[in-house]
């Protein structure tokens, strides 16, 4: 089973990963495989950067490339339970959806998500608050064609989570979601 995440910044997309690789999935991030690919060209990592390189890698290899790529490594490693986090543009929800994915949606109140963004304090999210707004509008529907369009994806979610609970509330919503499923957890 291929399981494809997306949502908004700091709704708890890792969380989750983290409970689905305790029940078996082998996960497969996007922001790895698009940091590496902005470190291997010598910049800096930004918010920003990730944004445009992940653009760019969209428009030489065609929109769905980022999640094509996590893809054919699950399968050339044969990994039959995947997770592959984050499903960022329309093309990339299709082409999960295409290969028999599910997607999966996560998403929390705004300031919450905030909140939690400048807790875990990466490099992308060392952002105010007006900043992470401004980002997240673009992002949710970026006008470059290759671009992101977050808002779409999370409506082709075939289940979403609002996580603006606790930790514990959150894994229930991951059962329930796996056991619609057919997944034992």
């Amino acid at each position: 089973m291929i399981i494809g995440i997306t949502g908004t910044d700091g709704a708890g997309k890792g969380t989750v990963v983290e409970y689905l690789k305790e029940s078996g999935f082998r996960h497969y991030s996007s922001r790895e495989f698009i940091v590496a690919e902005i470190e291997r060209q010598g910049l800096i990592v930004t918010r920003n950067q990730m944004r445009l390189t992940a653009n760019e890698l969209r428009k030489q290899h065609g929109n769905e490339f980022v999640v094509q790529q996590a893809y054919e490594k699950a399968q050339a490693e044969g990994v039959t339970n995947a997770v592959i986090e984050s499903v960022r543009a329309l093309a990339e929800a299709k082409y999960l959806k295409a290969q028999g994915g599910v997607l999966l949606a996560v998403d929390a109140e705004q300031k919450l998500r905030y909140q939690r963004v400048q807790e875990r304090r990466s490099v992308s999210d060392q952002v105010t608050f007006v900043d992470f707004c401004e980002h997240e509008a673009l992002e949710k529907n970026d006008p470059d064609p290759h671009g992101m369009q977050k808002a779409a994806v999370i409506e082709m979610a075939d289940y979403t989570i609002d996580n603006s609970g606790s930790l514990a509330e959150l894994e229930d919503q991951v059962d329930t979601f796996l056991q619609s499923l057919g997944v034992s957890t």
